[in-house]
């Protein structure tokens, strides 16, 4: 996750897949990291 250090992040989750919260859950592991969005969305 050191790619991830002192970046801003955007998260797109699958509602079928991995859900925005469960992605967000793991970068708020990684210090600097800052989530500036996140939702879950439904591609079909």
């Amino acid at each position: 996750m050191a790619l991830l250090i002192n970046k801003k992040i955007a998260i797109l989750g699958d509602r079928d897949g991995i859900p925005g919260p469960a992605i967000e859950a793991c970068v708020a592991t990684v210090e600097g990291a800052e989530v500036v969005f996140s939702t879950t969305e439904c591609f079909v």
